[in-house]
């Protein structure tokens, strides 16, 4: 056989086989098409249909006046079944619908929105997404009269599948403590850490793939109704945040610091009443990344001197009058020295001076004298001040203490005088406050309490009540001389910057150089930890400020000055903080120094007086004016858009005007408003500043 023939009968096999092979094809076809068609849809169909989770309502967050700090909104994605409307209601109300779509949406014209529901009905198809925005609550509603749309899902074919987002009324206060959960269970502060109250159950729904991958709702009468979650009311007093947050953000912008935080708590029952923690990030503005205050690990420098005292006082027999060499400030522990901030030293001063002073060498040369050789002993103190292990509180991530132990490796003879003025270990800034709550509080240490009751509407779930943790920290004695010497702190000592004349503040600063790669840096954590008002503790905090810029990098010059401004404007705002006051001055011609207020008030003070004065009808806030022997009520005038004239009003009614209006304020003085920054009539922006001046 010549190559010729060789080639053609090869080519003519592969020829038939070729054609058998799509004459096979042909037949599977028809038989698939034909034979077994009903089968394969069945399966087709049984494989477009799938039980989906249906998400349940999450529960909400509440501040503890009951402001929402967080909920779950509705929206609503809208699709449409073009098959379920008769012709009738169809082709009368499309064109309606199709304008209605094109000016809501925005993006497509009416004719594009027509033709987009006419090519679904002529196709059959049962679901199409009308547009990927997704529509609120009160959207939804005006949707539901339009036409075909008021016939209803099974008479119109609207869908308005429902999508939960959840909103925090009050946008980034308190952001990191409020917390978040994702898809995946994780997250952080109150909504990971209660998510099981909060969560919900899920419920289940048929759902049926339509061509492009989307899902629709098949109501089909098997679907399991979800379980809304619970609500939970925390401890947050919203406006002491807001304070808090106000204040440290704008020392930290003052300082250049690298983050901080502020927590604040009633000292009887443990309440965080704010709590904020502010970070910078890499544009140079600050936000809540990171729960430093629960979660953050710190030497506490000198705020921690108060466990030393404590100590000292209870194990030995000094007297605070007793005196200590402190030299010229410097102090050498084997190779290491102890230095005090002071140049030159403080010489011989008194233990009591040496603590309000924080005399670093002091300090660590008392508890080498007395602790030395029986070091367990000064640990027990630190053990009893549950400093060793974390708090328990209600937040998931609390940090876990550091502290050092004498069969450890690392524990050598210097451990022990450094950790007298608050080195070599690491707590959390809430575990600081704790301790100086519990001298405010008479010796009882409490776990603090972030979160007070789970509830659904006005029924209680779950009550959290304050946990005791230690029921006497000290003796009686010892407590006393804490507190004094607390107090002597901002009296004489290292914090006389905050001291005032109205109510007095007890604490403590604290100036740690901060840890790196195993040396300690020209970088500084500065805090203030304390209570007040010092002879009636009712509120306790502590600020920490991390690396602040430039030549303030002090405890009593960078945190103390926070701490002060939020403890004014709580003294300001809390009546109840303030001794029985005379309510009204006499002016040299007997009448009273009344400027402005609430006419319902004054009208008492007055009466009370017994001083002739005349009202206005239908006029709750009034300016006064002396006519003769009476005093004239005038109407006050406040537009929303001008600054309101607030002289000669209490402190209370100008900040509660100035700050209803959008204003942010300062202030400082005792009594009265004497004069205001912004002149009364005045155009302002909403979040200006105005400083009031009292007298």
């Amino acid at each position: 056989m010549n190559i010729k023939k060789s080639i053609l009968l090869r080519a003519r096999i592969a020829f038939i086989l070729v054609a058998l092979f799509a004459m096979a094809i042909m037949v599977k076809v028809s038989l698939i098409q034909f034979s077994e068609g009903e089968q394969w849809n069945k399966i087709a169909e049984q494989i477009s249909y799938k039980t989906r989770v249906v998400k349940a309502t999450r529960g909400n967050i509440y501040s503890d006046n009951g402001s929402l700090l967080a909920t779950s909104l509705p929206f609503y994605e809208v699709g449409f079944d073009a098959t379920r409307a008769n012709n009738e209601v169809f082709d009368k109300g499309l064109d309606s619908l199709a304008l209605l779509l094109s000016r809501h949406f925005g993006d497509l014209s009416a004719k594009s929105y027509a033709r987009k529901i006419k090519d679904a009905r002529s196709t059959g198809r049962q679901y199409i997404l009308l547009n990927r925005r997704q529509i609120g609550y009160q959207e939804k509603k005006k949707m539901e009269t339009w036409p075909i749309f008021r016939e209803g899902r099974l008479g119109g074919g609207v869908i308005f599948e429902k999508v939960d987002k959840r909103f925090r009324p009050f946008n980034n206060l308190s952001r990191r403590t409020i917390g978040f959960i994702n898809e995946n269970h994780r997250g952080a502060g109150l909504e990971y850490s209660f998510d099981q109250f909060l969560a919900g159950k899920d419920g289940q729904a048929l759902y049926q793939k339509m061509a492009g991958g989307s899902w629709r709702p098949v109501f089909d009468g098997s679907e399991v109704k979800t379980e809304n979650g619970y609500d939970i009311e925390t401890t947050i007093d919203i406006n002491l945040q807001d304070v808090s947050e106000t204040a440290l953000l704008r020392a930290l912008e003052y300082h250049d610091a690298d983050y901080g935080t502020v927590v604040v708590m009633e000292v009887k029952t443990g309440e965080i009443k704010a709590i904020s923690n502010l970070s910078r990030n890499e544009n140079g503005s600050y936000y809540e990344r990171y729960n430093h205050a629960i979660g953050g690990l710190m030497e506490p420098g000198s705020t921690f001197k108060l466990v030393t005292m404590m100590a000292l006082l209870e194990e030995t027999n000094i007297s605070l009058e007793d005196s200590i060499d402190t030299g010229d400030g410097t102090f050498k522990f084997y190779n290491n020295t102890v230095r005090d901030h002071e140049a030159g030293g403080y010489g011989t001063i008194t233990i009591r001076d040496a603590f309000e002073k924080s005399s670093n060498v002091a300090m660590a040369k008392l508890v080498d004298e007395n602790f030395g050789l029986k070091p367990e002993k000064y640990l027990d103190y630190v053990d009893e001040l549950k400093l060793s292990q974390p708090l328990g509180i209600q937040i998931k991530g609390e940090g876990v203490p550091k502290i050092k132990r004498p069969q450890d490796k690392d524990w050598s003879g210097i451990t022990l005088p450094w950790m007298a003025y608050g080195y070599g270990f690491e707590i959390t800034p809430l575990q600081t406050l704790s301790i100086y709550n519990a001298v405010a509080n008479n010796g009882r240490l409490i776990r603090p309490l972030l979160v007070k009751r789970v509830r659904r509407a006005d029924k209680i779930v779950e009550t959290f009540e304050p946990a005791v943790l230690n029921r006497k920290i000290c003796s009686e004695e010892t407590l006393e001389k804490l507190q004094e010497i607390l107090e002597g702190v901002v009296e004489r000592g290292t914090a006389m910057n905050i001291k005032n004349d109205h109510y007095k503040i007890a604490g403590k600063t604290g100036t740690a150089q901060v840890l790196e790669s195993g040396r300690y840096t020209r970088k500084y954590i500065t805090s203030f930890a304390g209570y007040f008002p010092a002879d009636a503790p009712k509120y306790s905090a502590i600020v920490v400020i991390k690396n602040p810029k430039g030549w303030r990098q002090y405890g009593s010059n960078v945190a103390a000055p926070v701490f002060k401004e939020i403890a004014d404007n709580i003294y300001a705002r809390d009546i109840d903080l303030h001794e029985s006051e005379v309510l009204a001055e006499v002016d040299d011609d007997h009448f009273p120094l009344i400027r402005g207020g609430v006419q319902d008030e004054l009208r008492i003070i007055c009466d009370e007086l017994q001083i002739p004065n005349a009202g206005l009808e239908n006029s709750e806030w009034v300016k006064t004016e002396v006519s003769g022997d009476t005093i004239q009520w005038k109407e006050f005038e406040m537009a929303e858009t001008l600054v309101p004239d607030v002289t000669g009003m209490t402190l209370r009614d100008a900040l509660y005007l100035l700050e209803k209006h959008g204003l942010r304020v300062q202030f400082n003085g005792y009594g009265r408003v004497k004069n205001q920054s912004i002149r009364p009539g005045t155009k302002f922006k909403k979040g200006n500043e105005i400083k009031i001046t009292l007298s």
